[in-house]
């Protein structure tokens, strides 16, 4: 079968059976937090918006480093770096002029102070990597985060509950990192692909767009797994084009993000940023 034709059918099959769920819905004539009064998702500085090097048939054309670099969140997230590693990671993102930073929040503060005024943004992971801990945590942490310069905010779900068929709660957690955000903070939903099924993966997608998310995530680039340009056709055509697509996890050269963007990503995030922009190929593992 055509692997378009399975998206679709998938995709139908899991929405059909979402229906009107009782549990979380939303009044109509009510948005979640985040979400514009138009009734698109907030997604200030990126989300679904036509990004450079792609066509408005979603095509990709010839992207220059320059363009690919505005996709890239530059991302250190091992628990053993050093300040010096940090210190290297934002040098790059200055002088590549990557999208962002990614980095654990207890490192925001640290990346942030090194990054002000180069127009580079800072992202913190929440909940991150395991994404098990209560919604309170969550929210707590993405609030201090924010409070210490993150401009973004990528949360992990609670994937045990998601593969419980407990959506009420996999939402309302989403929902309460949403809510501890401002106004202008961009909020992406790691689903963690690798332990999911088709259904699951669009499952997730659905309920990170009801709670008012601005992009879809992938991967952790931690548990296993990693970007494929499936998955990201399939959360893309979930999520439509008033949402984001971040690929992460396993992104090491030029030509993998291309195809990622190609299939539909509008952000990667991937610890190999430089080696994406100069066409190298590098040995992180995230």
């Amino acid at each position: 079968m055509d692997r378009n034709v399975l998206i679709d059918r998938i995709v139908a099959e899991v929405v059909a059976r979402l229906g009107d769920r009782a549990d979380g819905d939303r009044a109509d004539g009510d948005r979640a937090d985040g979400d514009r009064a138009d009734g698109t998702a907030g997604n200030p500085g990126g989300g679904g918006a036509l990004q450079p090097g792609v066509s408005s048939a979603g095509t990709l054309r010839s992207v220059t480093p320059q363009e690919l670099a505005k996709y890239i969140d530059h991302t250190l997230l091992k628990p053993e770096a050093p300040d010096a590693a940090f210190d290297q990671l934002c040098d790059e993102a200055a002088q590549y002029r990557f999208f962002s930073v990614c980095v654990n929040s207890s490192r925001v503060p640290y990346v942030a102070r090194r990054l002000q005024g180069t127009g580079v943004k800072v992202c913190s992971v929440v909940g991150f990597p395991l994404g098990s801990m209560t919604s309170r945590s969550k929210a707590f942490e993405t609030r201090e985060a924010i409070s210490d310069g993150a401009a973004e905010i990528d949360m992990v779900i609670n994937i045990g509950k998601l593969k419980s068929k407990d959506y009420h709660t996999v939402e309302e957690d989403i929902r309460a990192v949403r809510r501890a955000t401002r106004a202008n903070t961009i909020l992406k939903v790691i689903i963690e692909t690798v332990f999911l099924s088709q259904d699951e993966k669009v499952m997730a997608c659905e309920l990170a767009k009801k709670a008012g998310a601005d992009f879809v995530k992938t991967s952790t680039g931690f548990l296993g797994g990693g970007a494929t340009v499936e998955d990201i056709a399939l959360m893309r055509r979930v999520v439509g084009k008033d949402m984001g697509v971040k690929a992460s996890g396993g992104i090491r050269t030029q030509k993998a993000a291309l195809e990622m963007i190609g299939a539909g990503a509008t952000r990667i995030g991937a610890g190999a940023g430089v080696a994406l922009v100069t066409g190298g190929e590098s040995s992180s593992k995230y």
